[in-house]
């Protein structure tokens, strides 16, 4: 029986600001679950895009894609996939405004089309990305960025109660099934893995870790984080890129 469940966001939190995991943090979750705590990813990213991260920490358990597909020790758990009648209305919503659209599932991804914001996004996340606007009629899909970096409200208004929009970076949104966040996707791991009295607590830096924080008992945020974020965490711990993972595990005395 596990003694606690400590979420982390990646992002900004786990990973540094070059996309890699601090030899600190890699080392403070091998203790964790050597002392029979579960350590588990909940990030925006979908499985694909994480499996080095998880191989490398060893950590087999994930709320990816902001809740939206859930594993626990490696097996599926849950998914909560986006209606193709809905996905063509929002493709072509988005066609109008010229703006483009990422499809997700755990396995990969398309665009829409190529613009400049979907260039800048995929160097910066060093991925290749492949254009393919029939991509979501054919698979199933749980996830889309919507690269749209100024007016969220106009998408959040035509599918209030269809689509649920989070801005994740300055080029597009988060957009996942009405409902649906990295809490749902908490709350998936906490009940159907038979952890829901054991204590939990989470890690995370944005404003996509705010339904997160609020499921938690302890949330904890990173010294580089939202100033929202920070305003609801127990804990502020130091930066990503200076060892804040080790120092908040510390801290609660669960290393």
């Amino acid at each position: 029986m596990y003694q606690a469940v400590v979420f982390f966001d990646l992002d900004g939190t786990l990973m540094r600001d070059d996309k890699t995991v601090a030899p600190s943090s890699i080392q403070a979750i091998r203790q964790l679950k050597a002392n029979h705590i579960l350590p588990v990813i909940a990030t925006g990213r979908n499985v694909f895009e994480v499996r080095d991260i998880m191989q490398q920490t060893w950590i087999d358990s994930i709320v990816s894609a902001n809740g939206s597909y859930v594993a626990y020790q490696g097996h599926f758990l849950s998914a909560h996939e986006l209606d193709k009648d809905l996905l063509a209305d929002v493709t072509h919503f988005a066609n109008r405004q010229q703006h483009a659209l990422a499809y997700y599932n755990n396995a990969g991804f398309a665009l829409s089309h190529r613009d400049a914001l979907t260039v800048d996004n995929y160097q910066t996340l060093h991925q290749t990305a492949t254009v393919d606007p029939q991509f979501y009629q054919h698979r199933h899909i749980n996830f889309l960025l919507t690269f749209d970096p100024l007016n969220a409200a106009q998408y959040a208004r035509r599918y209030r109660g269809r689509l649920h929009f989070v801005r994740n970076n300055p080029r597009a949104l988060d957009t996942m099934q009405w409902g649906v966040s990295k809490a749902v996707g908490i709350r998936d791991i906490l009940t159907k893995a038979h952890l829901t009295t054991v204590p939990t607590y989470a890690f995370g830096d944005q404003l996509n870790d705010i339904e997160m924080f609020r499921m938690v008992q302890t949330p904890i945020a990173m010294g580089n984080g939202h100033p929202r974020v920070k305003r609801l965490a127990a804990y502020v711990t130091a930066d990503n890129m200076h060892d804040g993972i080790a120092q908040g595990l510390k801290h609660f005395d669960l290393i």
